[in-house]
């Protein structure tokens, strides 16, 4: 497939079909989005003004591809081709040579506009299209004109146009690009994807790719196909009920702390089991290896049966300290000379704690020249050394064999991580490697050996530690040395655990058994196939000639996880068997919170977007839309409508207690902590006596001032003489001017002439007003002043 190298932004000016529906120049106008430029391709001298003819040999010619892109997408005429390229792609029986061309609309010599196409250079069909124009005048509406269903429509119509052998061929996938939570912003491109079907199988692998946005113009077009693909039909393929079974027997859950991304509170590791998606052969229902590291190639004993050492106590390096801790964990050669220091403390913004570290270069010398460099950092508070490198070239030649082994390196190298970690060494587990790879026989070079080592609490990796080593295969040297180990406090013992199989049962609830295609490389050497990992290793050791290596790829079939489009990254909880949010670390549900109660309300749509993001909670299946709305929850959407929908990331350095919170009633465990703290920081709120009071109830008249605050003109509210002020109540009110601008905006409306003001809010008048402030919002965007 034809790669635009630096790939554009769809914004295509068409609704359902560029060729019939409207005049070609009312595409160019009619286009919204912004882009990143399209590649320049190579030089044309026809398109500026020469008349050079193009040096290559394939079927459509350059100026039949311009004719053809203009007939197949409608371009303008005021759009020139300002670039042409010729590339060719490789397929699984073949190549493919395919056209590149870069139209451009100037004013001025300014760009005003521009269209890419790619084109197969032998049958001319359409491979690539998108479009770029510069409007600044045009915005989005809200709600959305083209909702996902219709999309879909113009997609398929589009395609149907520009690539008809193709239309039957493929089936729509509605999961692909599908939005888990409607739109908060008239700023959306519903991304559609048609896979390619075939004997009934769909290979998603192939595919038709558009983009449409919301005001049904579609913005890209994408033909990702290979017709040079054989398709086996395999009538003896395992059912999906057999190949479920499969996978659950082959699945291999795996215990693992992890951090949440921003739970509220200290960072603090959660223990949760983990099984990653993975696929099995539909006729023999073995697992399709995948060249990934999994959990099999992780030794099963430790570094050592028991603790080496004691943890490290608290210190405080001066640089010749450091310098010294250095040297005699890592000797240097004689011919190291001191560089340059460095010190740099960090507080960590997630515990509000503080590290120090020294930062410490060498050069190694030759007589006046630099034949090296050695660096290391060591954290200054407990002495402990993350990394160091040192790297001396020794002259070696190209095919000298390594004067040590690979069983040599992996005991120096497990050496050095028991000597500088021993209080964990009975934690860290090596990484088994195929030593293939290093065979000297079979590898022309091996300049050094790399070891993994995995941190392990009583059986459950951490993820976010790692410690890694290279030992120089000539020297016997440790050359690199990388360890990243928290200082987190974990149980003594192993926590009580769901089982396995309960993890596995949990999981076939995310996970969907899709049975598909696989392309696997076929490799002949000599006459003889050979399996991939003895090509690898030819390939390796400089031994493959290519007039003896043959390659072809065939289509195996495969049952595979599929994982489900979610809103939100999950874990799963170990001990409680609860899926929870990756972000927050609180329970969560794979399926959407569904409210019973609101079928056929006059508000039912507002609602159901707030239910959607969470803003107001669901119990027992029922939203209770006639209750009186909370400060909380009233602040909770607001700061979600004016944030896209996503929740908000305080930086600050999470908050222990509810003393270090800005309200005393808002502690930092408060399931609206980090909405009021954004309001607070947006200016949305004051603070007041120092009480929010989250659960108290909402009248008209402050929900009028957080709106209008919202929209930036709590100011302007101020100059009352400035709206004609009718209410029959306004003696009532002490905030007029910002009920005349929600009144004015429509975003709340009078009750024969009278605003209401100490009137009780709804959850449904809420949630009605939240959506007609996003109206509102996108209504107001004014496009930039012009030179």
């Amino acid at each position: 497939m034809v790669k635009n190298h630096r790939k554009k932004l769809a914004v295509l000016a068409a609704t359902v079909m560029l060729t019939s529906s409207l005049p070609a120049a009312a595409f160019a106008e009619s286009a919204t989005t912004p882009a990143v430029s399209a590649v320049s391709a190579t030089g044309d001298a026809a398109a500026s003004g020469g008349s050079a003819e193009v040096p290559v040999d394939v079927k459509v010619s350059k100026e039949k591809a311009e004719s053809l892109a203009r007939q197949l997408v409608s371009i303008p005429k005021e759009y020139k081709l300002q670039g042409a390229s010729l590339s060719a792609d490789m397929l699984a029986g073949g190549k493919r040579s395919a056209w590149s061309l870069d139209f451009v609309y100037k004013v001025n010599n300014k760009t005003k506009g521009s269209i890419y196409v790619g084109l197969n250079a032998d049958n001319g069909q359409l491979l690539n299209y998108s479009t770029y124009l510069d409007n600044p005048n045009a915005k989005p509406t809200y709600p959305l004109k083209v909702e996902r269903e219709a999309a879909q429509k113009i997609a398929y119509a589009f395609l149907s146009n520009v690539a008809p052998t193709y239309k039957d061929q493929v089936k729509f996938n509605p999961e692909y690009g599908a939005q888990q939570l409607p739109p908060l912003t008239g700023e959306v491109r519903h991304t559609l994807r048609f896979d390619r079907i075939v004997n009934d199988i769909p290979y998603v692998d192939n595919y038709i790719q558009l983009d449409v946005d919301s005001e049904g113009h579609v913005l890209s077009y994408s033909l990702q196909w290979d017709d040079t693909i054989t398709f086996p039909k395999a009538e003896a393929k395992l059912t999906a009920d057999e190949a479920k079974k499969n996978l659950i027997e082959q699945a291999k859950p795996e215990l693992k702390y992890i951090i949440p991304y921003n739970g509220q509170g200290p960072r603090k590791p959660v223990l949760s089991y983990d099984m990653g998606a993975f696929a099995i052969d539909a006729v023999t229902g073995k697992e399709v290896q995948n060249g990934y590291i999994n959990p099999d190639m992780v030794s099963e004993t430790p570094l050592a049966d028991k603790p080496l050492g004691e943890a490290p106590a608290a210190v405080n390096l001066t640089e010749e300290q450091a310098k010294k801790a250095v040297l005699a964990a890592f000797p240097l050669p004689a011919n190291a000379v001191f560089n340059s220091s460095s010190y740099y403390e960090n507080t960590d913004d997630s515990t509000g704690e503080t590290t120090a570290n020294w930062r410490l270069d060498w050069e190694l010398k030759n007589g006046k020249d630099s034949v090296g460099s050695a660096s290391a950092s060591i954290n200054s508070r407990t002495g402990v050394i993350s990394s160091f490198y040192s790297y001396q070239y020794n002259g070696q030649a190209v095919n000298a064999k390594p004067a040590v082994s690979y069983e040599q390196a992996e005991a120096k190298a497990v050496e050095a991580v028991k000597k500088q970690l021993p209080w964990i060494a009975d934690e860290l587990y090596l990484v088994k490697r195929d030593k293939s790879q290093y065979d000297p026989d079979k590898v022309q070079y091996i300049d050094s050996y790399y070891f993994n080592f995995v941190h392990k609490i009583n059986g459950a990796t951490a993820e976010y530690d790692n410690v890694n080593v290279s030992i120089d295969a000539n020297t016997g040297e440790l050359r690199n040395y990388d360890a990243s180990i928290n200082p987190y406090k974990y149980p003594a013992t192993s926590p009580k655990v769901i089982t396995p199989a309960q993890a596995i049962d949990k999981w076939m609830t995310y996970y969907r058994t899709e049975l598909t295609y696989y392309l696997v490389p076929n490799y002949v050497y000599q006459g003889q196939p050979i399996p991939v990992e003895k090509y690898r290793t030819l390939l390796a050791a400089g031994e493959l000639k290519a007039s003896e290596l043959d390659t072809n790829t065939t289509a195996q079939l495969i049952y595979r996880l599929v994982p489900r489009q979610l809103d939100e990254s999950i874990f799963l909880d170990a001990q409680s068997g609860d899926w929870k949010s990756r972000e927050s670390g609180d329970v969560t549900q794979l399926e959407k919170p569904k409210a019973t109660d609101i079928d056929g309300h006059w508000a039912q749509r507002q609602l159901e977007l707030m239910v959607a993001y969470k803003a107001l909670d669901v119990k027992d299946g029922k939203v209770r839309p006639n209750e009186i709305v909370t400060r909380g929850e009233l602040i909770k959407m607001l700061v979600l409508a004016m944030n896209s929908g996503r929740s908000p990331i305080l930086y600050e350095g999470a908050a222990d207690t509810a003393t270090s919170a800005s309200f005393d009633d808002v502690g930092s465990k408060n399931q609206y902590y980090v909405y009021v703290e954004s309001a607070l920081q947006q200016n949305l709120i004051d603070i007041g006596d120092g009480s929010f009071n989250p659960d108290g109830k909402v009248d008209r008249e402050e929900m009028a001032e957080l709106i209008v605050r919202a929209l930036g003109y709590n100011s302007l509210a101020g100059y009352e003489n400035l709206f004609n002020i009718n209410f029959k109540d306004a003696g009532k009110m002490d905030k007029k001017g910002q009920a005349a601008i929600v009144v004015g905006l429509k975003i709340m409306t009078l009750q024969n002439g009278n605003f209401l003001p100490a009137k009780q809010v709804s959850r449904a008048e809420a949630s009605v007003a939240f959506f007609r402030f996003l109206q509102t919002r996108a209504e107001l965007q004014e496009a930039p002043l012009r030179n």
